[in-house]
């Protein structure tokens, strides 16, 4: 049987506790409002290595298929997996008290504002901005599929059936999520 390497980027230190969960997606929360899940990536995988780039994957795939917020699901899913109820409580309380008051305050600025074209174009560029954060995390993403044909084809059959033919995210996942746990079981053998 040949031993398993893993790098020292794989390796995951100690669990985080719930305190570290909270500050961790406070900071999330407060860096990246309105497309945190590509530094949410950053931080879990890359900066903290609180799960390795296949378990973040994996569990944002599952995250994806979960009804709500994909970041809320995230954050849930890694307090459950280290300090359970308590752990999830502390990671989504952190992901979502900044972000609430700063919305809060937006909002009553925006309706102040909202006939000024400048802060139009402010909320415009955001949104350019959010849109390639997006873009750069699905890169990241794909990178463990480079050594699974069949796992990008799926991938690339999703992308294209709501990306392209704009059809529902829901049915689309209700035919893919079945095939995709067929075609990995079948080339896991």
């Amino acid at each position: 049987m040949k031993a398993v390497t893993r790098s020292p980027a794989d390796t995951a230190p100690a669990a985080p506790t719930a305190a570290q969960l909270f500050t961790g997606f406070l900071t999330l929360g407060l860096m990246g409002f309105g497309g945190v899940l590509p530094l949410a990536r950053h931080m879990i995988v890359e900066e903290r290595r609180w799960l390795t780039a296949e378990e973040f994957t994996d569990v944002l795939g599952l995250c994806q298929f979960l009804p709500g917020g994909n970041i809320i699901n995230l954050s849930v899913a890694i307090g459950l997996k280290f300090h359970g109820v308590r752990g999830a409580f502390a990671a989504i309380l952190g992901l979502i008290a900044a972000p609430t008051a700063i919305v809060i305050a937006l909002g009553a600025v925006y309706d102040r504002f909202a006939g000024d074209p400048h802060i139009r174009h402010l909320f415009a560029g955001l949104a350019a901005a959010a849109a390639g954060l997006l873009i750069s995390l699905a890169a990241k993403i794909a990178l463990p599929l480079r050594g699974n044909p069949a796992g990008m084809a799926v991938a690339a059959r999703c992308f294209a059936a709501v990306a392209v033919l704009r059809l529902p995210l829901l049915p689309t996942m209700a035919v893919l999520a079945p095939l995709s746990i067929l075609v990995a079981w079948r080339f896991a053998r």
